[in-house]
């Protein structure tokens, strides 16, 4: 695991590593760039670069957590990924499901395998499982989500590149929203972000804005309308610390 400067989690934890490309959201992955300094510095989880790997040597991890935590799992993968064997994927949840101190969030972009493998997963309470959505090209994925047994179903909306005026926040739990972070980035509208906004409002789904994104992303900062929205699920239940805030 590591720390992390992900705004809406604490630690990551990388049981599998690497990926391609499936979608326009892909186009400046960063996980894919991160990788290639990780094999020019010689680590041994990408001694091949991207390429989709499993690390059994992983699932310990977890259980030496002595303080409560909020856990982005896979930062550097896709769980769901075809070449990672079911019997894997079902390690992983048995033991985010064995360490209920800690909240477990899953994110993927493939979300017809995570469909097809719902009923054969143990969804403990503490399982946040998501999609990313970054154009309305991939609304499928939030139908997908909907029918899992997750108990907190987010979605990730970002980078996001276009508007998503025919999203169903129905069985959704919580909406991160974010630009993208490239050289040549696609632009995000205001627009767009604030239709997202007030879509949850009208919801009643917590609404987190991670950032403007950019070629500064730090310059260009997270508020938007002069508010910084940082919403999330309820976390009474789990008293995890993200980024200095008790929750």
């Amino acid at each position: 695991m590591s720390k992390t400067s992900i705004e809406w989690t604490g630690l990551t934890w990388n049981p599998t590593t690497g990926c391609n490309k499936v979608s326009a959201g892909c186009k400046f992955c960063y996980a894919a760039i991160m990788s290639k300094r990780l094999q020019a510095m010689g680590q041994l989880k990408y001694v091949d670069g991207f390429e989709v790997k499993v690390h059994p040597e992983e699932l310990y991890r977890p259980y030496t957590w002595k303080k409560p935590q909020v856990v982005f799992v896979n930062s550097m993968s896709d769980l769901f990924h075809d070449n990672v064997p079911f019997s894997f994927i079902a390690e992983v949840f048995r033991v985010m499901g064995e360490n209920p101190r800690h909240i477990f969030q899953v994110l993927t972009k493939r979300s017809e395998r995570l469909k097809e493998l719902n009923e054969k997963l143990e969804w403990a309470p503490n399982i946040w499982m998501g999609v990313s959505v970054e154009n309305e090209a991939v609304l499928s994925r939030v139908s997908d989500l909907a029918e899992t047994g997750a108990a907190i179903k987010f979605l990730s909306c970002e980078p996001l590149i276009g508007p998503l005026p025919n999203l169903d926040l129905k069985e959704i739990g919580w909406v991160i929203a974010g630009g993208e972070s490239a050289r040549k980035p696609r632009p995000m509208y205001a627009s767009w972000v604030r239709e997202l906004r007030d879509k949850c409002a009208e919801n009643d789904v917590p609404f987190f804005f991670k950032q403007w994104g950019g070629t500064n992303k730090k310059k260009a900062g997270r508020l938007l309308d002069g508010v910084i929205h940082n919403d999330m699920p309820d976390l009474k239940a789990h008293p995890v610390e993200i980024k200095n805030t008790v929750f």
